[in-house]
């Protein structure tokens, strides 16, 4: 692997930070790579457009910023239309599916994977873990980061007390992701 770069698009409220700072840790701490992070959000702190761009390599990262990604983590229709152009042609995109429909603007050999995050999230008691069940997508559905590196990095990244129900959130992600990924093989 050279380098990858993801960005994670939603709203503010919707863990898009958390998400993907779980990821650049995982890589960091629990895979032996290199990661950056870099966050953006709107003036407000809650219902704005927010970002995080993260940046995985075997090699270190001279420049942090996510030109062109080549994987898009969206969770949100404003984050797909703000986006969805700086994906790369046979990029991957993985989104919440039931917040978000897909246009014809895919880049060219891009792939489209949804999942029902926010539902799946609701079905486990809290709607606020959806970001939690997108990571274990990407953990499911990509290479890029160990999945058990993943899972370390979620119990060391949640607040104390909800470790067994963000456990199951990303595992929930991860199945499902692993049984797309496994049906398009």
């Amino acid at each position: 692997m050279a380098k990858t770069e993801i960005r994670v698009g939603g709203l503010g409220g919707q863990g898009v930070i958390l998400c993907g700072s779980i990821i650049g840790k995982a890589a960091a701490l629990h895979d032996g790579k290199h990661a950056t992070l870099i966050q953006a959000f709107g003036p407000e702190a809650r219902g704005s457009a927010c970002s995080a761009q993260v940046t995985v390599s075997d090699a270190v990262i001279g420049y942090p910023y996510v030109k062109q990604a080549d994987i898009l983590i969206l969770m949100s229709p404003d984050a797909y239309q703000q986006f969805i152009p700086s994906l790369k042609p046979n990029g991957l995109l993985l989104y919440e599916s039931d917040l978000i429909k897909i246009g014809h603007d895919l880049p060219a050999g891009a792939r489209a994977l949804g999942i029902p995050a926010t539902r799946f999230a609701e079905e486990l008691g809290r709607r606020l873990v959806l970001n939690i069940v997108m990571t274990g997508f990407f953990a499911g559905t990509t290479d890029i980061v160990k999945a058990e590196a993943v899972e370390k990095s979620v119990l060391e990244s949640v607040p104390k007390g909800t470790e067994e129900l963000n456990l199951k959130a990303f595992r929930k992600g991860l199945e499902y992701g692993r049984s797309l990924a496994a049906k398009a093989a």
